[in-house]
């Protein structure tokens, strides 16, 4: 046995066994894609999910390729949706946060700025409802 690894284990071998190793990465990668949205699917009934499983687990590379050639377009338009009713529910929750749970804040107090600028209030019924405002 030699001191260096490189004259037991050369250049060619390690780069296969990256390459493989890579492979086997990006099938799990395809594993976890086609079943997560296998099971996220509401137009498909149980038995349609389980016979998409069984196909997937006995005959693997087959399964996987049909399916992703089959529900390739309908996988990328569902997790369109996802994104835009994730990104949707984001913004109402970024809304209701900076209104402080009542109403907008500074839409309240630009129109009471409003209203002192005309002379309609004084700047002491501004500052009350200013106050209001921000207290929420």
């Amino acid at each position: 046995m030699s001191v260096f690894a490189s004259t037991d284990y050369p250049l060619a071998n390690l780069m296969w066994t990256m390459f493989v190793f890579f492979m086997w990465v990006l099938w799990i990668y395809l594993l976890i894609t086609v079943f997560s949205d296998l099971f996220r699917r509401h137009d498909v009934s149980g038995l349609g999910k389980f016979g998409w499983t069984m196909f997937v687990i006995f005959l693997p590379f087959l399964g996987v390729f049909v399916y992703l050639i089959a529900q390739g377009h309908a996988m990328s338009d569902r997790a369109m949706a996802d994104q835009q009713a994730s990104k949707a529910q984001f913004d109402d929750y970024v809304r209701s946060v900076s209104s402080n749970g009542n109403g907008h804040s500074a839409s309240e107090i630009g129109q009471a700025k409003q209203l002192l600028d005309s002379g309609a209030i004084t700047t002491d019924e501004f500052e009350t409802l200013k106050a209001k405002a921000l207290a929420g």
